[in-house]
């Protein structure tokens, strides 16, 4: 039973990436190493991320200490501070994508696989690792795995709103619809946070939401994204 539920986990996690890999084309352009590069990069950018955040509580810390939230009490400009560090992540797919040359589609597959991967080996490669293997099933194992699903999805939409902005060419009417999705893409998991926190969801309810979201934030910049292309 122990081996059948890591098997589970571990093919729901693992085999949409490998599956996105081969069927985007990136294994027809030799891509793996720059999707590692990728990957290097997710590191740095996530490296500075722990950098600052730790600069503002020693900041905090040293000309407010006397100031504490009251317990149960939601910290909302704390949460939204934390959440503003993730406009990083714009930056290093932004530099990613510039390092490669070639279509818009693939440095924005390159990007997201590099990005997303390097996360999923990161946040939950251990988890599953030593947790699915346990001797009790645990249903949030389970929902780990579609999380990482729902990143993926969430890591491409973002790549292909970045590419976007960053266009010379990108037409007036556009620019308001993509800095919106941008911005949902950096505060998602605040407005996540937030809403759990305020209709107290189960973690079911919660991956239910988190998927709606992430779908709409992807098709919004799908049609963007198609629009943009065929215009040109």
């Amino acid at each position: 039973m122990t081996l059948f539920h890591f098997g589970n986990c571990f093919a729901l996690a693992y085999f949409p990436y490998f599956i996105t890999y081969k069927c985007s084309g990136l294994s027809e352009y030799n891509a793996f190493w720059r999707c590692v590069q990728a990957g290097a990069t997710y590191l740095f950018v996530q490296l500075c991320k722990v950098t600052s955040l730790c600069l503002r509580m020693l900041f905090l810390a040293t000309f407010f200490p006397t100031w504490e939230g009251g317990a149960g009490v939601y910290d909302f400009v704390g949460e939204f501070m934390k959440a503003t560090v993730d406009l990083a992540d714009l930056l290093g797919l932004h530099l990613v994508m510039s390092r490669n040359a070639g279509k818009g589609e693939y440095k924005i597959m390159v990007a997201a696989m590099g990005w997303a991967t390097a996360e999923l080996v990161m946040s939950r490669c251990l988890p599953l690792w030593v947790g699915a293997r346990g001797i009790e099933f645990d249903w949030k194992y389970i929902q780990m795995s579609f999380d990482s699903n729902i990143s993926l999805v969430h890591y491409i939409a973002m790549a292909a709103v970045v590419w976007m902005f960053t266009r010379y060419d990108l037409p007036k009417s556009f620019r308001l619809p993509v800095t919106v999705l941008l911005a949902l893409c950096v505060y998602k998991a605040f407005l996540m946070e937030l809403f759990v926190h305020v209709f107290l969801l189960g973690s079911w309810t919660v991956l239910l939401v988190k998927a709606v979201l992430t779908g709409a934030i992807s098709l919004c910049s799908l049609f963007l994204f198609v629009t943009l292309v065929h215009s040109n």
